[in-house]
């Protein structure tokens, strides 16, 4: 017999009633009833039930072991009494009484409990990740991800792409975060960077003649922390094509998303019709470039009903250059109750509050009520009411200004609202790309232009597009939203140098600067480079959406806490003085 097992604590039915059995694994629960001890022993693939009691030559030794104690244990399989199986485990219509048990580990009193549901602060859990993550969730979830993965691996297989290792030491590129930066020991006073992702090296790989990569890629970014985004590292799906337009990036990649979500999905449906939603409309409608289409709630431009108004404040807004009022309709939310509520989340959000207008019956019929209904007049609470589609029993909601003062604030009201009154479909994953961004941004405070995504974009219109007006440049860019969440983000690639350079001008860097930061790319595009486009498609976000958690450290299998330390290896840890010699360094103290 083998050394530690000739099942897992998974295999066990009938089928091998009688049998002398080995099992090794963890003791997850135990019970006393009445000098007999019952063992739910675990291993990685389930549970079995074994147990022992006086007559067993061993009984002494097994009154000893504690929770979490990692044990071996011998004994004859025995089918349970009829009103004792428990259809909820595949073992659940057999027992193992111990003849002989081994104890492989034994452990110290428990930081954390492994059994039950209990909820411990994410320090403790984090601290003790291996103790974590022997709950039957997490288990799960690591299963989850893991087979997540094959199956992205073997869909790009199947379509035509191979994969390819890129480096993982290499330099420094301006790709909207902060890099990790690794000290040189051969070269003093210099410094690789962790790549913020594959970028440059997949471009590199198009020109070099592979028409189509794939590879599931750690990327690394000295980010803050929140809970759809890990602070230091985390892996996507990185694709690069030649010679494709976004749509055949679109056609390429959502059968392989679709099928991710539909084979792991647990039952949600699965939309097939995946709309292409402008920035801009996007934003106006949504409140956000990542919208929630479970959500049916479209938010619209009501400002000509306000314009001239009786009610001063958004009449006064409006006589502003840039400023708009928009409406969140919101059917079914008619109730003064549920209003003052909504008002009241906008003020916590930071904004003075949210005016409103509800339907409802009045002597004479349909009658528009609360304070905007009455400063505005019928008129235009009716106009209102028919743009908007609403009738009896639905409300309003209004915000003003310039639309990035209230457009964060009213995309959250629009979730809370969907959800809130029951509008939201929940069992289902909705997708959109949302195309056409802007190229570049202007910094509030400096006025300088930069780039607002990926800098190696081509620009929609190309040389042309950027002798006007940077701000109206649009690029060949493109995210995937699913359910409130960007999960892919990517373009059709700058391939000429001439272009090349006149974007990154707009954005403030020279032709010498260029040539110095992405040498390797400027030397590569010299020499016939073809048109190519790619994407990256978030891992640790979809895991997250599939196993319908809220925060992505719960799929991440030694993920950092909120200040991106790693409290159980001690990372970060300071250098000892010699590794600091070597290269070369020295450590200035914290500021005060």
């Amino acid at each position: 017999m083998h050394a530690y097992r000739s099942h897992t604590c998974a295999d066990l039915t009938s089928a091998q009633v009688g049998e002398t059995v080995r099992l090794s694994g963890w003791v997850h629960r135990i019970r006393d009833h009445g000098g007999v001890l019952f063992i739910d022993l675990r291993d990685h693939y389930g549970i079995t039930q074994v147990l022992c009691d006086p007559d067993s030559p061993v009984f002494s030794e097994v009154e000893k072991v504690r929770s979490e104690w990692c044990i071996r244990i011998d004994g004859n399989v025995k089918a349970r009494e009829p009103d004792l199986v428990n259809p909820k485990i595949p073992t659940g219509e057999v027992e193992v009484f111990i003849r002989d048990m081994e104890v492989l580990g034994a452990a110290e009193e428990l930081p954390l409990i492994v059994f039950g549901d209990q909820e411990y602060p994410e320090e403790t859990r984090l601290r003790y990740r291996f103790l974590d993550l022997r709950r039957e969730v997490m288990q799960r979830n690591m299963t989850l991800r893991s087979d997540v993965i094959a199956s992205m691996r073997r869909r790009m297989w199947d379509i035509g792409f191979r994969e390819h290792q890129t480096p993982i030491i290499t330099a420094s590129s301006p790709e909207g975060a902060r890099d990790f930066l690794v000290p040189s020991r051969l070269h003093p006073g210099k410094f690789y960077a962790l790549p913020q992702a594959p970028q440059q090296f997949k471009q590199l790989l198009m020109v070099s003649g592979f028409d189509k990569y794939f590879q599931i890629a750690p990327c690394f970014r000295d980010e803050d922390p929140r809970a759809d985004r890990s602070p230091t590292d985390f892996y996507q799906l990185d694709v690069e094509m030649s010679f494709v337009e976004q749509d055949d990036i679109f056609a390429t990649m959502q059968p392989v998303i679709e099928g991710v979500f539909e084979e792991f999905g647990g039952g949600h449906t699965v939309d097939k019709l995946w709309p292409k939603i402008k920035y801009a409309d996007a934003m106006k409608w949504y409140g956000t470039d990542k919208p929630d289409l479970r959500n049916p709630i479209k938010m619209q431009d009501v400002s000509e009903h306000f314009r001239g108004s009786g009610f001063a404040i958004f009449a006064k807004i409006l006589e502003q250059d840039g400023t708009e009022i928009r409406a969140i309709p919101a059917q079914t939310g008619g109730s003064r109750k549920f209003c003052d509520r909504m008002n009241a989340f906008a003020q916590k959000e930071g904004l003075p509050g949210m005016g409103y207008i509800f339907w409802r019956e009045g002597d004479d019929g349909l009658e528009a009520a609360g304070p905007l209904a009455k400063n505005i007049g019928p008129e235009r609470t009716e106009a209102i009411r028919q743009q908007l589609g609403l009738g009896k029993g639905d409300a309003a909601f209004f915000l003003g200004g310039k639309p990035e003062s209230f457009e964060r604030v009213a995309g959250l009201a629009r979730n809370v609202i969907g959800d809130e009154l029951g509008l939201s479909e929940k069992n289902r994953f909705a997708f959109a790309w949302v195309v056409d961004f802007p190229m570049y941004e202007k910094d509030d405070e400096t006025g300088t232009v930069d780039f607002s995504h990926n800098p190696f974009s081509m620009p929609q219109g190309g040389a042309e597009a950027l002798d006007g007006d940077p701000l109206d440049v649009l690029g060949y860019q493109y995210d995937l939203a699913c359910n409130g969440y960007e999960i892919l983000s990517g373009a059709i690639r700058n391939h000429q140098l001439e272009i090349m350079f006149k974007a990154f001008g707009l954005a403030g860097y020279g032709e010498d600067e260029v040539r110095k930061r992405f040498g390797g790319m400027v030397n590569a595009f010299r020499f016939g480079a073809p048109p190519h486009g790619g994407c990256a498609l978030g891992i640790d976000r979809c895991v997250m959406l599939l196993a319908d958690e809220e925060n992505i450290r719960e799929v991440m299998l030694f993920p950092m806490n909120q200040r991106a330390e790693d409290l159980m290896m001690g990372a970060p840890s300071e250098p000892t003085n010699e590794q600091l010699r070597e290269l070369r360094l020295r450590v200035l103290p914290p500021e005060e």
